[in-house]
């Protein structure tokens, strides 16, 4: 049945039938789609992207340009129109043909999914890695020039897959067929983090697996613009080993990464696990005990200081080990440091669920990276319209908060000779925060 004719009947009011029909007309849903490309045109990153894809169609036969379809994907994406599919229907959403520069009664409507998904899968490698260093030198643009220490997290999460998509292996660890992408930020003086990259891996990857290529990358661009700042690489015990100490250290770069735990770890630290154990006979649960060593694996070259943390949790001893090229600071404050990291896996979390990053269901590879690249580019759009709230209520909010309390909003979109009008709710509340909002990213 045609949706624009489907009658939804509801329960009378005042002796009335209530009755719903999609046939309002130009009615939008998504107003708040408009800040998004005022997002994209701070920091110009739709032209960017599109200026990286190699166009091989024959142009006088072309209708949607390339920057036209990410402008649109994108958009959709921040909106919470994850999948293509959903565009055969936002493709004539009058705010989504706004915010792509096309008027909302022009009779072309945007790219329907065919058309996406044949861009999708028609990206190649070249153009993939000419992507990743635009959003690296897009995001690396957000972060505070007055930054002296910049610190990279990287994380690694899990992509369930449920096809047949190349390259999707079963991995034991997640006890699932899966891909493993990479994520990468970076933080500065503001201590904000801004996603720079994500790699997509296969399911059955090694950890450290395309992290040096990453941070080759994001390295080059972060030392042409801040050529006297401290670089710290943050990531979990699964990327502390020797192969990436090396890196790091040839690099130039600090570090601070969690390690395994193993014997002479445990044997290195019998002083501090006493000393918990004794606490915990007095304080009980959650009492915690910091120390340090010198250690060095037989794969290291040498010995590097390593933190311990001792804490009873649950009536359990539960060390933790870190290994740094830091000095200087004791050991809880360096513990802290590494600690810090773990609101990565909050901003991975927002990749995963706020903007579906997992939606990698194309048959190929390059064609699941390309998705998981347009994710990231909403994501850092989405960044600068989080920047953007800076001194409002909403100055920590979330993406998904921000989606349905700012940017989900309902507007009659009427189009005149000289203007195109977003009649908005006169109940809305948060009217003097879409004035901030529109100040701040214009």
């Amino acid at each position: 049945m045609d949706n624009s004719t489907l009658d939804l009947l509801f329960p009378s009011v005042g002796g009335k039938e209530v009755v719903s029909r999609f046939d309002g007309g130009d009615i939008t849903s998504d107003a708040g789609v408009l800040f998004v490309s005022l997002a994209d045109r701070k920091i110009r990153l739709s032209e960017g992207l599109a200026g990286c894809i190699e166009d091989k169609r024959q142009q006088s036969k072309v209708v949607h340009s390339i920057l036209d379809m990410l402008r649109e994907r994108v958009y959709g994406i921040c909106s919470g129109y994850e999948d293509a599919n959903d565009l055969d229907r936002m493709g004539s959403d009058p705010a989504l043909k706004v915010a792509c520069e096309r008027l909302p009664g022009s009779d072309a409507d945007l790219a329907s999914q065919p058309t996406i998904c044949r861009l999708e899968n028609g990206v190649g490698r070249k153009d993939l890695v000419r992507i990743g260093k635009c959003l690296a030198e897009r995001g690396i643009s957000r972060v505070p020039s007055d930054s002296r220490v910049i610190y990279i997290d990287v994380d690694p999460t899990d992509d369930p897959c449920h096809g047949q998509q190349e390259f999707e292996f079963f991995n034991k660890f997640y006890d699932c067929h899966c891909y493993l992408p990479l994520h990468f930020y970076v933080t500065g003086s503001d201590g904000r983090a801004r996603a720079v990259g994500s790699l997509l891996r296969p399911g059955n990857a090694g950890a450290t697996k395309g992290l040096a290529s990453g941070l080759r990358i994001l390295l080059v661009l972060l030392r042409k613009r801040f050529p006297d700042a401290r670089i710290i690489l943050r990531a979990d015990g699964s990327f502390g080993n020797a192969g990436v100490i090396r890196f790091c250290e040839d690099a130039g770069i600090d570090y601070v990464l969690g390690l395994s735990q193993n014997r002479v770890l445990h044997r290195l630290s019998v002083p501090v696990q006493m000393d918990a154990c004794l606490k915990y006979k007095w304080e009980g649960d959650g009492c915690r005990e910091f120390g340090e060593f010198r250690y060095g694996a037989d794969t290291w070259e040498g010995k590097r200081r390593v933190i311990v943390k001792a804490e009873i949790t649950r009536h359990e001893l539960n060390p933790r080990f870190v290994v740094t090229s830091l000095g200087g600071s004791t050991p809880q404050g360096m513990y802290e440091l590494y600690c810090a990291r773990g609101d990565r896996e909050n901003r991975i979390k927002e990749m995963k669920l706020d903007l579906a990053s997992g939606r990698t269901s194309c048959h190929g590879f390059l064609a699941n990276q390309f998705r998981l690249l347009l994710v990231t580019a909403a994501c850092v759009l989405m960044n600068v319209v989080q920047e953007a709230l800076s001194g409002t209520k909403w100055a920590s909010a979330q993406i998904e908060t921000i989606r349905v309390r700012l940017l989900k909003v309902g507007a009659r979109v009427v189009e005149s000779c000289r203007r195109v009008w977003l009649h908005l709710p006169t109940a809305f509340p948060d009217q003097q925060t879409w004035s901030r909002l529109r100040d701040a990213l214009t």
